[in-house]
């Protein structure tokens, strides 16, 4: 027996469909960073694809190159990381689209593009304000005519602004929007047109339709992992598409002991905190141990029964983004952090 992830590839492919539904007529960018948001990048990347996903984004160029093995030539991959030298040199020969938010890295990729004789696709970064990279504001107009200069050179071509907002609230976002907005009038007056413009990720491109522009970069919603303190998976029309399970290896009195701890990324703080699915509804999550754990029993409860750690709520298990506001995290970082010792399994109904 053995603590395994259910990934429904076909809840994967309805959570796009709404997805894409919802924010149309924006392109999706569907985010596979972290391994697919932990549910495994080759099986998701390949079930998109075949549902007609075209844009991928992923957070560092190793990961997008593995996309490109994955899905082949034809789809758009976007990386906004590129750590090393090494990792330009893979860019360019896979093709990948980089994310530039620093002026440094913009002529470090004019000078990979020159050695390999091979014009590099950019979107070009602006910090509107979380400091998450980017280009300050005050650096913006030059940063935009070196890359134009750079453009007409024949280097790069560029072919998106974009940026990150906090998504902290709407007074906020609307402030960041703002420098966007200018960001984007700087870059039209140095010859930059034409851009795919994106800005928005999961929440605010369902709630915010201004945001959308061009293309939204959603990655918890396609996977059904909702927001903390935001609507239900059900009211935004999505549905978990991983369940994580383990089986009962001991029946205790009124305990049983699963065969899933800490040592497989489910926290330790969460004792006493939360429940688990079983087949005879909710029951209380007692205690975490490094490789095994303690549920409330329930009548008839024999080893071999399994139990959902979390997912859709089939067996009365709450979501990953319920367990991460017990410990003060956010959803997705519950999905992430399973640990390799969990088998994923891939279903289809």
């Amino acid at each position: 027996m053995t603590a395994r992830l259910h990934v429904d590839l076909d809840a994967l492919e309805a959570n796009i469909a709404r997805v894409r539904a919802t924010v149309s007529p924006a392109e999706l960018m569907l985010v596979v960073k972290d391994d697919a948001y932990g549910h495994g990048l080759e099986p998701v990347v390949r079930a998109a694809s075949g549902a007609g996903v075209v844009w991928f984004g992923a957070f560092d160029v190793r990961t997008a190159c593995a996309v490109r093995e994955a899905v082949g030539e034809d789809a758009r991959i976007f990386a906004w990381i590129a750590a090393s030298r090494g990792d330009l040199e893979a860019a360019v020969a896979a093709r990948i689209d980089l994310g530039v938010g620093d002026a440094d890295l913009l002529e470090e990729i004019a000078d990979a593009a020159r050695d390999a004789g091979s014009r590099v696709r950019v979107h070009l970064k602006i910090d509107t304000g979380l400091h998450r990279n980017g280009v300050r504001p005050e650096q913006w107009p030059g940063f935009v005519s070196r890359a134009a200069a750079l453009h007409s050179e024949g280097v790069i071509d560029v072919v998106g602004i974009w940026s990150h907002i906090a998504e902290a609230s709407d007074a906020e976002d609307d402030e960041a929007r703002g420098v966007y907005e200018w960001a984007l009038a700087e870059a039209a007056a140095v010859g930059l047109r034409r851009m795919t413009r994106h800005l928005a990720a999961s929440a605010a491109s369902f709630a915010r339709p201004e945001f959308r522009y061009d293309m939204v970069r959603v990655g918890a919603f396609c996977y059904g992992i909702r927001s903390a303190g935001g609507p239900s998976a059900d009211d935004l029309g999505l549905r978990p598409i991983g369940t994580l399970h383990a089986d009962v290896v001991e029946v205790a009195g009124q305990y049983v002991r699963v065969d899933l701890g800490w040592l497989h990324g489910l926290p330790s703080s969460l004792r006493l905190r939360s429940s688990v699915g079983t087949p005879a509804g909710s029951r209380q999550l007692i205690d975490i141990g490094r490789s095994d754990s303690l549920v409330a029993s329930w009548p008839g409860a024999g080893a071999g029964d399994t139990v959902a750690i979390y997912g859709p709520g089939a067996a009365g298990e709450v979501s990953a983004t319920d367990l991460a506001e017990l410990i003060g995290t956010i959803g997705e970082e519950i999905a992430l952090r399973v640990s390799p010792l969990v088998e994923r399994r891939y279903t289809r109904r």
